[in-house]
């Protein structure tokens, strides 16, 4: 925790981003325990999920917030807004409670949980839109970039002419001769 703080982010952020892990960690436990195999299977689902909360798979999600442009194992949920955490929490809280509920099977069962427990926070975060007129799902980062020096910004341009002559350093090999 002490290194996200140090990331810049603040205590309430933190906070939610542990409910979130927790949240899904509960679902990926319930996964496992109806069959759906880790892996491909999960990030169907994951995606069914985001699909029907946000309208669009984790993999454009981050593409809208340019995480696919810098290749440094960016975690989408770390870019995420507090709203968009929310809304997450929300789809797959619904997704577990609904594979409880139907005692959904395999993954096909558990699929169509995931297309509902998404719909469910989908609903959601159209209501809270059309209420205050801005979107949740949007390109900002939770935390800007962070700026890395141009090495190119510091360089000295040398003075265009004519080019000078090096003067050549004499080696054992030359002495030699």
């Amino acid at each position: 925790m002490r290194c996200t703080q140090a990331k810049g982010y603040p205590q309430a952020w933190i906070e939610k981003r542990l409910r979130s892990i927790s949240v899904r960690g509960e679902l990926t436990d319930e996964w496992k325990a109806r069959g759906v195999a880790e892996g491909k299977e999960y990030s169907i689902l994951t995606a069914e999920i985001a699909r029907a909360t946000f309208g669009v798979t984790p993999t454009e999600h981050s593409q809208l917030k340019s995480l696919d442009r810098v290749k440094t194992g960016n975690n989408l949920r770390d870019h995420m807004t507090d709203l968009e955490l929310i809304f997450t929490m929300l789809g797959e809280a619904s997704t577990t409670e609904i594979a409880r509920r139907s005692d959904a099977m395999g993954f096909d069962e558990n699929r169509t949980s995931a297309k509902e427990g998404g719909k469910i926070a989908g609903n959601a975060r159209k209501a809270l839109e059309a209420k205050t007129g801005n979107k949740v799902l949007n390109r900002a980062n939770y935390l800007p970039a962070p700026s890395t020096p141009d090495l190119l910004d510091d360089a000295v341009p040398m003075a265009l002419g004519k080019p000078t002559a090096r003067a050549r350093v004499k080696t054992s090999k030359d002495k030699k001769k």
